[in-house]
């Protein structure tokens, strides 16, 4: 008869359903950047011990490291929403201590497409036709079988 191989661990730890990458996934996911910290444009890492109860809730946050301007309280809001898969450990009741960091980086911002000064003026000349005026506002709608060229100031 083979013998049965015994736990590792005495106490079972709770696991965040899917793994690191899925709650690496549900942080950035419900992340609002805080606006007094876009606005003075602080960037950081908020560093939180948390508390898993024997159901895999989160019952208490507490920030370690912060960096202020509303940051620090959304890392403990979003903290507070994870949800752990706990699993039985021999009937006792047992809250597990864990530590996370969240970043802060401030999104990358685009620069923003250089508009047309408001006193463009655009001409287009056509050659080539006799009876066509040789300067006009907007090209014309047909070709005349000449050369055309349009000018943008």
């Amino acid at each position: 008869m083979a013998k049965e191989k015994k736990d590792k661990h005495f106490l079972k730890h709770p696991i965040y359903e899917g793994g690191p990458k899925a709650m690496l996934a549900f942080i950035v996911q419900q992340l609002k950047y805080p606006q007094e910290a876009l606005a003075k444009r602080v960037e950081g890492t908020v560093i939180i011990k948390y508390a898993i109860d024997q159901h895999g809730d989160v019952t208490e946050a507490k920030v370690l490291a912060g960096v202020g301007h509303g940051c620090d309280e959304e890392a403990v809001r979003i903290v507070k929403l994870l949800k752990f898969k706990s699993p039985k450990n021999r009937g006792l009741r047992v809250v597990f201590h864990k530590n996370i960091q969240i970043h802060f980086k401030l999104p990358k911002t685009t620069p923003a497409e250089p508009a047309d000064p408001p006193s463009a003026i655009q001409y287009h000349y056509t050659l080539g036709a006799a009876s066509q005026p040789a300067k006009e506002e907007t090209p014309p709608a047909t070709d005349l079988g000449g050369y055309s060229y349009t000018l943008n100031y």
